[in-house]
């Protein structure tokens, strides 16, 4: 029995009726023969690994009454049929279909009765290709944990020969409510001060960061005094740090900053790496900083065309893994995020780029003024009942459409993938996209994954609030022809 993290349980107290806290990848094979059977090689290898990996085999168990964060344990009842999954696309099996079958997927919620995953073989791609659409809760892995169960799933070779001896799953004795109630009473007994220094911590970096010297002079009086009523040795004191631009100000409002419903539409497109790393050398930036300048200007585009493009930039929170690859445990999160503003009020596409290299620098400073260590003992000593409870009240009354208080617009993701191929059984991977989380307030997620020598798009959005999805995309694709042309670079996409 293992306990959640205060950054993996984040995610269950974000859900509602709409909003979900699942992840998902979809990964395209080719065939390596006609009668290679994608079904029964899939179903083999999570057999194998059922009884290896713990996001597998554990399922959650809620502590009464919320009074603490819930327990992974493992399942006494466990069904590898309700997790791996078979379907097929009717003809012709287009991209536009498989896309549209991903996001009826991922917009239904996982059954908290059972491990949270579900995995689904797809066939019937018009090109004879198969797809794999993995779907796993965020509380139990993020995208590093991700990496760790895509490198136990499949092979380095063609030929590889893995072990597929399957691991027996042997159940632990549950814990009863009366034992998870004393656990957790136990635990607010011996510390009731931590919550409050953890705050007191917080917000003396963001008053530093603030540049207010009354508010900096107040929160050191109070943890003073903290530190003197409980005795404890505070080294954690912020030294001075340099002034950094902080995101406390609502972002500008976009038609998908509103109330977002449970329906999803998911569109995908690959790009060349290689003409991105031209990009990169032409404007003397990273790659990172030209995808940033290219979700920056399709953003613009799509806005420009719906006569919606604030006059401030707009804002985007990009996730930052802060893993070591040290941790005892890899099935949890180690995950924050920065906002960087991003220049959708420059028409210079070259100016953007510069823009927002100059974006991304300011936003990885924000990590010296909240460390991430420090958001995630402060994400522990939330409450479950009042985040659960908050999430659900603010659902219900759809404050995104009432108030915009979110500091940023949108989230863009740029993860950098394997430069070697992957494989399943003889199968090679072609393609792999992430999927990722849109809620009230922030219904479009951009994510960007390399793998080879391509670069794939993956937008996920509330299919209401951007119908017109694929537009957008088909706008980053815009973007990418503009750059070629203003830095003189061939696109080979």
């Amino acid at each position: 029995m293992r306990q959640l993290s205060g950054l993996d349980a984040t995610f269950l107290h974000m859900e509602s009726s709409t909003t979900f806290g699942h992840v998902s990848g979809l990964a395209l094979y080719s065939r390596p023969s006609a009668d290679f059977d994608p079904y029964e090689v899939v179903y083999r290898r999570f057999e194998a690994l059922a009884g290896r990996a713990e996001p597998l085999h554990h399922r959650l168990v809620e502590v009464p009454f919320g009074l603490d964060h819930p327990y992974w344990v493992v399942d006494d009842d466990f069904d590898l049929d309700f997790h791996v999954r078979h379907l097929g696309l009717a003809p012709p099996g287009s991209d536009r279909q498989l896309a549209d079958q991903v996001a009826r997927i991922f917009g239904r919620a996982l059954d908290r009765t059972r491990p949270l995953w579900e995995v689904y073989v797809i066939e019937g791609l018009s090109d004879g290709r198969w797809a794999l659409m993995t779907k796993f809760h965020h509380s139990a892995i993020d995208g590093g944990a991700g990496v760790v169960l895509l490198n136990m799933l499949t092979d380095t070779e063609a030929d590889s020969e893995p072990d597929l001896e399957p691991v027996e799953i042997v159940p632990e004795p549950m814990p009863t409510p009366n034992e998870l109630v004393r656990r957790a009473v136990s635990k607010i007994v011996s510390d009731p001060v931590r919550a409050v220094r953890l705050q007191l911590r917080l917000t003396q970096g963001l008053v530093d960061a603030a540049g207010s010297p009354i508010g900096s002079r107040i929160t050191r009086q109070v943890r003073r005094t903290v530190r003197t009523v409980t005795r404890r040795p505070d080294s954690d004191n912020p030294t001075p740090v340099e002034r950094v631009k902080l995101p406390l100000t609502p972002a500008p409002p976009t038609p998908w900053n509103r109330t977002i419903t449970s329906h999803r539409r998911f569109a995908m497109r690959s790009a060349s790496l290689d003409t991105l790393k031209d990009l990169k050398t032409a404007s003397g930036g990273t790659v990172n900083d030209v995808v940033m300048a290219i979700c920056t200007g399709a953003l613009r585009r799509y806005l420009i065309h719906h006569e919606a493009l604030p006059d401030r930039p707009l804002r985007a929170l990009v996730p930052v893994s802060f893993r070591t690859g040290e941790e005892d445990v890899p099935w949890t999160n180690m995950v924050s995020g920065v906002v960087a503003e991003l220049p959708t009020m420059t028409d210079d596409p070259v100016q953007r780029v510069a823009l927002c290299h100059r974006a991304m620098e300011e936003a990885k400073r924000q990590f010296d003024l909240i460390p991430a260590d420090t958001i995630a003992e402060g994400a522990q000593a939330t409450s479950p009942l009042l985040a659960t409870a908050a999430t659900r009240l603010a659902s219900r009354l759809r404050w995104a459409d009432r108030a915009n208080l979110l500091p940023n617009n949108v989230v863009i993701s740029n993860v950098p993938g394997p430069r070697s191929p992957m494989w399943l059984s003889g199968a090679r991977m072609e393609n792999y996209i992430p999927i990722s989380i849109v809620t009230d307030g922030m219904g479009l997620n951009i994510t960007v994954h390399s793998y080879l020598d391509r670069l794939d798009f993956g937008l996920i959005a509330c299919r209401e609030l951007v119908p017109d999805l694929w537009d957008l995309l088909d706008m980053h694709f815009q973007e990418i022809d503009e750059l070629c042309r203003v830095f003189g670079v061939e696109n080979r996409s």
